[in-house]
């Protein structure tokens, strides 16, 4: 009998995205592993968000192929997705506003398909899980920045995805909130078992959160591994403006 496939990993095969003669993204393969942290960077324009726009269903690849265990995927929706196992988060986290926090973490639940009983509970559950209990109750375009992100990565929990990737969840935090952020991160995989993709220019904070990282570079993977042999890849150090110094004083 052949082995199943763990269904929380996450594979790309020669993926492709050429818009207009531009080539975005080219040839890229990915493998994210069953409860692994793995991160995803580059210089601006580098094809990151389009390869995750494909992983995620948002943008369909010219050529390649994704498969979630042993599931081919390959240009499926996000919401079909979403109900398989795999959410993803934006930069702007698009939060309703107009609603409480818990209210919030409920919509996503019952989004995901949980009854409105079942999603309230959860979400009181990860409301203490992220430190937003005391938040409960107050409108979401109340929050400051950092508990913004939170809960959007709560919200983003409450159906109870197998794979979670990130689009630069820690763009414009002080370095409290960063850490706030990566102790949450690191508490889904713990806690959960969720395996994630996170994209992210704050070195300092990727070099903390990821066990493995893949550098793009003008939509071509350049390097992969730990994050010290990334931080001292010629390749990544040429790439980031020819002179490496955001990803060589990462750890400064």
């Amino acid at each position: 009998m052949v082995a199943k496939t763990d269904e929380r990993t996450l594979e790309a095969s020669g993926i492709r995205v050429q818009f207009e003669g531009v080539k975005a993204v080219d040839g890229v393969d990915l493998h994210l592993g069953a409860g692994e942290i793995l991160g995803l960077i580059g210089p601006n324009g580098a094809g990151k968000t389009t390869l995750v726009n494909v992983l995620s269903g948002f943008q369909a690849p010219t050529e390649g192929s994704v498969t979630m265990g042993d599931q081919p995927v390959t240009g499926w929706s996000p919401q079909r997705l979403a109900r398989h196992g795999l959410v993803r988060t934006f930069q702007a986290v698009r939060l309703f506003g107009r609603l409480t926090v818990l209210e919030n973490v409920e919509a996503g639940g019952v989004a995901g398909g949980l009854s409105l009983r079942k999603a309230r509970r959860r979400a009181a559950e990860l409301l203490e899980q992220f430190g937003l209990t005391d938040r409960a109750d107050l409108d979401a375009a109340s929050l400051p920045l950092g508990e913004e992100r939170l809960l959007g990565v709560a919200r983003a929990m409450a159906s109870g995805p197998q794979i979670l990737l990130l689009d630069e969840p820690a763009a414009g935090l002080n370095e409290t909130e960063g850490d706030e952020l990566l102790a949450a991160l690191t508490a889904i995989r713990d806690r959960h078992g969720c395996s994630l993709l996170v994209i992210e220019h704050d070195m300092r904070f990727m070099m903390r959160l990821c066990e493995r990282m893949q550098v793009l570079d003008a939509g071509r993977t350049i390097s992969i591994g730990t994050p010290e042999h990334v931080r001292t890849d010629p390749a990544v150090l040429t790439a980031y403006l020819g002179t490496g110094r955001e990803v060589r004083d990462a750890e400064g």
